[in-house]
C-alpha cells in the first residue's frame, strides 16, 4: 500500500516535471487560445460553486449548493454519480497521487474526504468553523484549507486526515492554492489587500505580499513550472500576477467585471478566468505577454473554474445555471 502511494506520488510529479518541456510554443499558445470554445455543457446539481479536475483519471468533481458533489466523466461529458454531501460544499480539491477528494463543508465546520474509486465519503475531518476553500499539495500529501473567519489556514495530513498545524495569515483569507514544486502555500485576504507565503514545510508564513489598490481579493492560482501566482480581485475586475521567487507584484491585468475563481495551464502558461456575474463569459489570459487572449460567452453566473493540463480541457461552473461549461481549446 505504501508503495503504490509512492509511484502515485512519482508520477503525479513527472507529469507535472514533463510539461515543461511539452509546453506550447508561442504561436501554438495563440492559436489554442483563439480556437477556445463551447464543447460541452453538462447539467449537475443546484448552485455549483466549486469545481476540481483529476487529470490522471480525467474526472471531473462539481461541489453543489445542495449538498451534493456531481462526478463527472471527464471523456463522455456526462454525469457517472452524484456524492452526497450534507453541510452546503463551499471548495474543493483532488489530490491525483491518491485519487481522493476534498470537499470543505463551510457550514458544518469539516471536510468530506471522498474515494475517487469508490466515490463515497470515507471519513470526515473536523475543522474549523467557516473552512472554505481549499487546495491539495500532491507530493507532500498535505491539504490546506483557509477560514476567513478566523484568519487562519489549516494544514492537514492526507495519510492521518488531522489537522497537524494552523497558520495564521492576514484579513480573512477568501482562497488557498500551492505550489507542489516550491512547497509554498499562496493564501489571499480579502480585507487587506495581501497575498501570504506559507512555508509548507515549517508551517510558518515567509512573506506578505501587498497589492496596490486592492479592492478584494477573492481567488488565487498557481504556475508550478514558472512559479508566478495570479490573485483576483472582484472589485477591481483585475488579476495581479506575482512573481512567487521575489514575492513582488510584476504585472495587473484588466479582466470583465465582476470576475469569479481562476485556474491555470501550467503545460501552456495560460490563466483561465471565470468572469463573473455580469457577462458570463470565461477567459484566457496568456501568461508569457500577461494579456487577455480569448473570451468565451459561457453560461448564467460563472463562478468556478478548473482546467485538465493533459487534456487542455476547461471546466467552468455556472451557478445561476446549474451547469458546467466544458471549453476546449481544440
Amino acid at each position: 500500500m505504501l508503495m503504490s502511494r509512492v509511484i502515485a506520488s512519482a508520477v503525479a510529479a513527472l507529469a507535472l516535471a514533463v510539461s515543461g518541456t511539452a509546453a506550447a510554443s508561442a504561436s501554438e499558445h495563440s492559436a489554442m487560445s483563439t480556437h477556445l470554445h463551447v464543447w460541452a455543457t453538462v447539467t449537475v446539481g443546484n448552485s455549483p460553486v466549486a469545481v476540481a479536475v483529476n487529470p490522471r483519471t480525467g474526472a471531473v468533481y462539481v461541489a453543489n449548493g445542495n449538498d451534493t458533489v456531481s462526478v463527472i466523466n471527464g471523456y463522455t461529458n456526462t454525469v457517472e454519480t452524484t456524492v452526497t454531501i450534507p453541510g452546503a460544499p463551499t471548495g474543493i480539491a483532488v489530490d491525483p497521487a491518491t485519487d481522493t477528494v476534498y470537499v470543505a463543508n463551510g457550514m458544518k465546520s469539516d471536510i468530506a474526504v471522498i474515494n475517487g474509486y469508490t466515490n463515497t465519503v470515507e471519513t470526515t475531518i473536523p475543522a474549523t468553523a467557516g473552512s472554505f476553500g481549499i487546495a491539495v499539495n500532491p507530493r507532500t500529501d498535505t491539504i490546506y484549507a483557509n477560514n476567513p473567519h478566523t484568519d487562519t489556514v489549516a494544514a492537514i495530513n492526507g495519510y492521518t486526515n488531522t489537522v497537524e498545524t494552523t497558520v495564521t495569515v492576514g484579513n480573512a483569507p477568501l482562497a488557498v492554492a500551492v505550489n507542489p514544486f516550491t512547497d509554498n502555500v499562496y493564501a489571499v485576504n480579502a480585507n487587506d489587500g495581501t497575498v501570504s507565503v506559507i512555508n509548507g514545510r515549517t508551517g510558518t508564513v515567509t512573506a506578505t505580499v501587498a497589492v496596490p489598490g486592492s479592492g478584494l481579493l477573492e481567488a488565487v492560482a498557481v504556475n508550478p513550472l514558472t512559479g508566478m501566482v495570479y490573485a483576483v480581485d472582484g472589485i477591481n475586475n483585475d488579476v495581479a500576477v506575482i512573481n512567487g521567487y521575489t514575492n513582488t507584484v510584476e504585472a495587473t491585468i484588466p479582466v470583465a467585471a465582476s470576475p469569479g475563481w481562476d485556474a491555470v495551464n501550467p503545460l501552456t502558461d495560460t490563466v483561465y478566468v471565470a468572469s463573473g456575474f455580469a457577462d458570463g463569459t470565461a477567459e484566457a489570459i496568456n501568461g508569457r505577454t500577461n494579456t487577455v487572449e480569448a473570451t468565451v460567452t459561457v453560461g448564467n453566473t460563472p463562478l468556478a473554474v478548473a482546467v485538465n493540463p493533459l487534456t487542455g480541457n476547461v471546466y467552468v461552473t455556472n451557478e445561476g445555471g446549474d451547469t458546467v461549461s466544458v471549453l476546449s481549446p481544440w
